[in-house]
């Protein structure tokens, strides 16, 4: 079960890459997170396994057949997230385990509850996995693992033999011990006789001590005190003090007595603490002995699922509720990585509707976005606001999600996986300063095609837009040419109608298969539609609408000075 996953097939080779600090935060990944989730725990494990991705079909088909499980069937999510709590003692747990300062006794405690919490946890994932009909093949193996753990492992033995050892430790109520004397009946050494079942009363000390020093065996049984386990076995050497074994000063263990010859200083409480400690150590191992033979394995092997159960119900929870805003959602196809293509209908940006979910009453409006042979680049112009940065930003959360497994904002994706998405967008001023803003765009555009492949997605979002727009129209041509020849897919959307009129230079000029194309948002009667369209560049066209419907044009402001003047 150590290697069972549910974001991974079992043996997978799969390799995975990071998004860049630029592309999580261009993506807006922590906006998308604190949507899932109020919890830091919860929305720190999300992001980490979101932020790396992998183009492995076999992983992304896998994921998207779990998740869409976790969203077919409520019931599922409703008792794993009953389970998160079982689960996060358990990590609370194994955490105190691994402290090297716990004591022995905290240490059996804290065993017997991981392994009481472990015992549960199987009960109730096996029952709840029985109960409903699940096609992936990682819940189906998860089926299979906590059937085999239930049946073969002796459960209930196991649970038996739990509940009798916290039974006998709730039972503790006295510890009986043996005391050495010197010439000045100053206590010299000490030793623990028997853990015992009931307290002692005042009456009867002497008399339970008398029995005691001329029993052969440290271990006390009798109707008066019943000891539960043998801590040690006799010990001939120390026959001649009269009580089983007798922690001396000269031992040099954890059991050594510490006293003052001077002062003489009683030696007891130091005692006590050191040799209860190493008894109920060797009791503890005893213990872990015991619950071992029936299962060897420990909570935190289970414990590693969840961060993905949560990162399964938290997203899925979020699609039901899109789903009942109205909003299309579905569950996307993946095909061969080699042909780089895409086709979404339907899209839009995950962003809006969470603001929809949220409360906002926002109109979101849809489109077709395709990536094929004859169009992989595309050079995206239109009005301001007119949301250019919108469905850019949408086409690489589409991707991000889809190669996570989760359904994706549009009515039908199909698409070849990318190995990493990387973006350009405006940076800070703050960041420009050393090199200016072109110098710094050019260094980031620098960096990114150093590691990009022919797999990639690259998002540009106004880049290169410089006061000199020669410059930014020089240096974007050559750019939008290296991603021609490099055979990315990309959407570069711009204010620089010049680059999208020069689609026909750069394609003939450059060799390479990823087709440069222009694409536009529009403008209907002047209302910008938010839609987006295969079109030449608009260019003063969109100018004309938008001076039409606010009366700026010449003609209407002349109109409305000549009636001022009569």
């Amino acid at each position: 079960m150590e290697e069972l996953s549910l974001l991974h097939p079992q043996n997978s080779n799969a390799k995975y890459q990071t998004l860049t600090k630029e592309a999580i935060n261009d993506l807006s990944i922590d906006f998308l997170c604190e949507a899932l989730t109020k919890e830091p725990y919860e929305r720190n494990s999300i992001k980490n396994l979101l932020i790396n991705i992998t183009d492995d079909e076999e992983v992304i088909k896998y994921r998207c057949d779990v998740f869409d499980d976790f969203l077919r069937f409520p019931q599922l999510r409703a008792d794993l997230t009953d389970l998160l709590e079982k689960l996060n003692d358990l990590r609370e747990i194994e955490r105190f385990q691994k402290d090297s300062e716990a004591s022995s006794l905290w240490q059996m405690v804290n065993r017997l509850r991981e392994m009481d919490g472990y015992v549960d946890c199987i009960t109730r994932i096996k029952t709840t996995l029985e109960s409903i009909d699940v096609k992936s093949e990682g819940l189906l193996q998860l089926k299979k693992s906590v059937q085999t753990i239930y049946n073969g492992s002796g459960f209930p033995d196991l649970k038996k033999d739990i509940q009798e050892t916290l039974a006998k430790a709730q039972t503790l109520k006295s510890i009986t011990l043996g005391v050495n004397l010197d010439s000045l009946l100053r206590p010299k050494n000490v030793g623990v006789i028997s853990l015992n079942d009931k307290e002692f009363t005042d009456s009867g000390i002497l008399k339970r001590f008398m029995k005691f020093a001329n029993h052969e065996s440290e271990l006390h049984s009798g109707n008066d005190v019943s000891g539960f386990v043998s801590f040690h076995p006799a010990n001939p050497s120390n026959a001649k003090l009269g009580f089983g074994k007798v922690v001396t000063g000269a031992q040099q263990d954890v059991n050594q007595v510490f006293r003052s010859e001077l002062t003489g200083a009683d030696p007891l409480s130091d005692a006590l603490k050191k040799v209860v400690t190493d008894i109920l150590r060797r009791t503890v191992s005893d213990i872990k002995s015991m619950l071992n033979k029936y299962i060897n394995i420990n909570g935190y092997s289970f414990v590693s699922l969840m961060p993905e159960i949560i990162f399964y119900v938290r997203f899925a929870e979020l699609c039901d509720k899109i789903k009942q805003k109205g909003m299309p959602i579905c569950k996307a196809e993946v095909v061969s990585k080699d042909k780089r293509d895409c086709h979404i209908s339907d899209i839009y940006n995950i962003k809006l509707a969470i603001k929809n979910v949220e409360g906002d009453n926002i109109d979101i409006v849809t489109n077709e976005f395709d990536f094929d042979e004859d169009k992989r680049i595309y050079i995206l112009t239109g009005p301001n606001r007119g949301g250019k940065t919108t469905i850019t930003q949408a086409v690489g959360l589409a991707f991000l999600l889809a190669q996570n497994g989760i359904y994706v904002p549009a009515s039908k994706m199909e698409f070849s996986p990318c190995d990493n998405i990387f973006t350009h967008f405006p940076a800070d001023e703050n960041d420009t300063v050393d090199l200016g803003r072109l110098g710094e765009e050019s260094k980031r555009l620098s960096e990114i095609f150093k590691v990009a492949t022919k797999y990639s997605l690259i998002l540009l979002n106004e880049s290169l837009a410089t006061t000199n727009v020669a410059e930014g129209l020089y240096i974007a041509k050559d750019v939008v040419k290296a991603m021609r020849y490099l055979g990315v897919r990309s959407v570069f959307n711009t204010h620089m109608h010049d680059l999208a009129r020069g689609l026909e230079e750069m394609n003939s000029s450059t060799e390479g298969d990823s087709r440069v194309e222009s694409m536009v948002t529009g403008v209907d009667g002047g209302k910008r539609s938010f839609k987006v369209f295969i079109a030449p560049p608009q260019g003063v066209s969109y100018a004309r609408d938008i001076a039409e419907k606010y009366g700026v044009t010449f003609d209407k402001i002349k109109s409305e000075i000549d009636a001022k003047i009569l």
